[in-house]
């Protein structure tokens, strides 16, 4: 507890709050069609190839905006650029509430709900700017773990739509970002931690490069899995197993919860074990976790099970993930983790697309399920092939930080001893 105080004292404590509260919500916003499915599929009678078109729109648009906005940030700073997208936000879901009244319409809401899935770049960087390099990792950490927002999203808005209807809940949710807008007007402070404007080549470097596609394919798995399938899961429930809207937005958080809580252990376990070790056993959890998924479609308590473990390692493989690029990119870690960010987060629209034409064509998720089982594996090989060039170059064994050279302590002042280090 110490340490953690030591460690709130070193930066700007209120921005690190106001980033995550930022980031929670924006989260919650993002997956809003998601949970909601099961009442819009039954509003339009939607067929699973539909719904998979539905619920992968929010997240395709949410990556593609994070470049723009990182680009607004660095212009007119991060606090601003997090102020104009909440409200952004805000006029989005008022179109929802006012003008959502068929299936198109619900699509080109799906691209407005984007605007909230672009906030994870600027809100990473405000909340650790402020903090000195040694606990960035740990900042970083702690406001994404604001994923958990998805967890709420899930259980909460299935309620409200029960009770007030869905096309309601976008003006309820419209009001509720009132909350993080005034905590980020009142509490938030632009970070000094950036004096210049970074160029679009030097976003863009490390993709150039085979280590950054690489990152970006892993974090396509990861975070990828993990927003993808907490959009899908509340369909898959109410689907598959018959339960209620509300019982299936409960049981998705179950998952959903796990996986934003498992990613700051994930971060911790990676300083100590390794980020390629703990990526290991990750991708080795998912692949093995979905394929059980795949064949237990008919025990809801086996299913619940496995999706909370499968989760868990998502939500570990995304801090461990960006445990590793500071240690391959420490001159541009915050250009590199963007885009990365990025270009994995890619890879959640396809779950609902692949799972929505398993059903559609097959009869069966099982497909859907195992496809992205198959991802995972091919992705543990080709990490695992990579990984002997990286422990050769700019990282120990296992995906660890290089310890760094002893330094000489000075001498104190006016003792006229030299320090024990010196000759």
């Amino acid at each position: 507890m110490a340490a953690f105080r030591t460690f709130l004292k070193s930066g700007h404590a209120p921005t690190l709050g106001a980033a995550f509260f930022y980031f929670a919500f924006s989260c919650c916003i993002w997956v809003m069609n998601g949970a909601m499915a099961p009442f819009i599929s039954e509003s339009y009678n939607l067929s699973p190839a539909q719904k998979g078109v539905m619920l992968s729109i929010p997240i395709f648009a949410g990556a593609l905006m994070r470049f723009p906005l990182g680009v607004l940030a660095q212009y007119i700073g991060r606090k601003n650029a997090t102020l104009v997208e909440m409200g952004m936000i805000m006029v989005a879901l008022l179109f929802g509430y006012f003008f959502v009244s068929s299936y198109n319409s619900l699509l080109a809401m799906g691209v407005l709900l984007g605007i909230a899935g672009a906030s994870f770049g600027v809100a990473l960087s405000l909340g650790s700017g402020s903090f000195p390099p040694r606990y960035k990792g740990l900042a970083m950490g702690l406001v994404g773990a604001g994923n958990v927002g998805t967890a709420v999203s899930v259980l909460v808005a299935p309620a409200l739509a029960q009770r007030y209807g869905w096309q309601a809940v976008y003006g309820i949710a419209a009001g509720a970002m009132l909350l993080p807008l005034g905590a980020m007007i009142v509490f938030g402070k632009e970070p000094p931690d950036v004096d210049k404007h970074s160029s679009l080549r030097e976003h863009a470097a490390c993709l150039f490069e085979k280590d950054g596609w690489a990152f970006s394919i892993i974090y396509a798995v990861t975070f990828g899995g993990f927003i993808g399938l907490a959009t899908f899961l509340p369909s898959y429930y109410y689907d598959q197993f018959g339960v209620s809207k509300t019982q299936a937005g409960q049981l998705s958080m179950l998952a959903a919860f796990m996986g934003a809580a498992v990613r700051i252990f994930g971060g911790w376990i990676s300083d100590h074990w390794g980020g390629v070790n703990t990526l290991t056993a990750v991708l080795a959890t998912v692949a093995v976790t979905l394929v059980l998924c795949g064949l237990a479609d008919n025990s809801l308590v086996a299913t619940t099970l496995l999706l909370m473990l499968c989760f868990a390692a998502l939500g570990a493989g995304n801090g461990a993930l960006f445990q590793l690029v500071p240690l391959r990119w420490p001159l541009a870690t915050a250009v590199a983790g963007s885009m990365i960010g990025e270009i994995g987060a890619l890879g959640g629209g396809l779950i609902p697309n692949a799972m929505g034409l398993s059903k559609q064509y097959s009869g069966t998720y099982f497909w859907g399920f195992t496809g992205f089982a198959v991802c995972a594996a091919l992705v543990l090989l080709m990490l695992r092939a990579m990984q002997i060039r990286w422990t050769h170059t700019w990282a120990e064994k296992g995906g660890r930080a290089r310890p760094q050279p002893a330094t000489a302590a000075p001498p104190e002042r006016g003792s006229g001893k030299l320090s024990p280090r010196q000759p």
